[in-house]
């Protein structure tokens, strides 16, 4: 009797599974043309933003005269380190470690302009500087592609030290008060360097809104600024929370009196 052999499986799924197969390759292919594509833009127009966009080793020339034009004093390049610890705990808090550009922030504040929220920024002080400096009162996507250019532009030409001297003398503080030395002056009576911890985190609160936060007319608003502000210090380590709430209870013994 003849051995019958076993009939073959039925092969019909798989030129099927073969096909599936071929489309996702076409489609990942076909992704991967397009990020290339993207990011080939992206790099080639920011090439020519960094070639069209001015030199920045004007800078301390455009500090001078914002204080010149409101007739306030320079730091002279001098740091103050209450404030300054404060600033970047709250603005960049990885300022001396990172480049001049965070993308993850940039991404977010375009997003933030997609869908008209302002809050979700996260710029570095370099790039906020170059917003002073060079697009003051521009929000458009363009003008945040000058930002970044101008920001890697200033990160190149100066020290980490003169770019937050520069931002410390040319950011607006509130009631008339441009650059640091002025608004200790106008605030509290005295240099930047003599601030008390209560005083300079307030300081350093006020430059995300000098208005909303302006303690002279809103002085809850700018104390739970500065609570904010002594949170981030304590999340980035500059203070312990026993230290926060000795802070807190310092008194803002300011030259001009408060109001809430």
């Amino acid at each position: 009797m003849a051995m019958q052999l076993d009939s073959p499986r039925p092969q019909a799924h798989r030129p099927a599974h073969r096909r599936a197969r071929r489309r996702r390759r076409r489609w990942l292919l076909r992704v991967a043309v397009v990020i290339v594509s993207a990011l080939t833009l992206v790099a080639g127009f920011f090439s020519v933003l960094f070639v069209t966009t001015p030199s920045v080793r004007n800078a301390p020339t455009l500090v001078a005269g914002i204080l010149a034009a409101h007739h306030d004093p320079s730091d002279h390049g001098v740091v103050p380190s209450k404030v300054a610890a404060a600033l970047l705990a709250t603005e960049d808090s990885r300022f001396y470690s990172d480049p001049a550009v965070d993308l993850q922030g940039t991404v977010r504040a375009m997003w933030g302009l997609v869908t008209q929220n302002p809050n979700l920024g996260g710029a570095t002080l370099e790039v906020q500087l170059a917003k002073l400096l060079y697009t003051p009162d521009q929000s458009a996507p363009l003008a945040l592609a000058k930002q970044v250019v101008l920001a890697v532009k200033l990160d190149q030409a100066f020290t980490k030290h003169q770019i937050l001297a520069m931002y410390l003398d040319a950011v607006y503080f509130g009631d008339g008060a441009y650059g640091i030395t002025a608004a200790a002056q106008h605030y509290f009576g005295r240099s930047p360097e003599a601030l008390s911890w209560a005083q300079a985190t307030l300081l350093a609160g006020l430059v995300q809104a000098p208005t909303a936060y302006n303690p002279h007319h809103h002085l809850h608003l700018a104390l739970l600024r500065r609570d904010h502000v002594l949170e981030r210090m304590v999340a980035v380590g500059d203070l312990t929370p026993a230290q926060v709430a000795a802070v807190r209870t310092q008194p803002l013994d300011p030259a001009i009196p408060f109001s809430g």
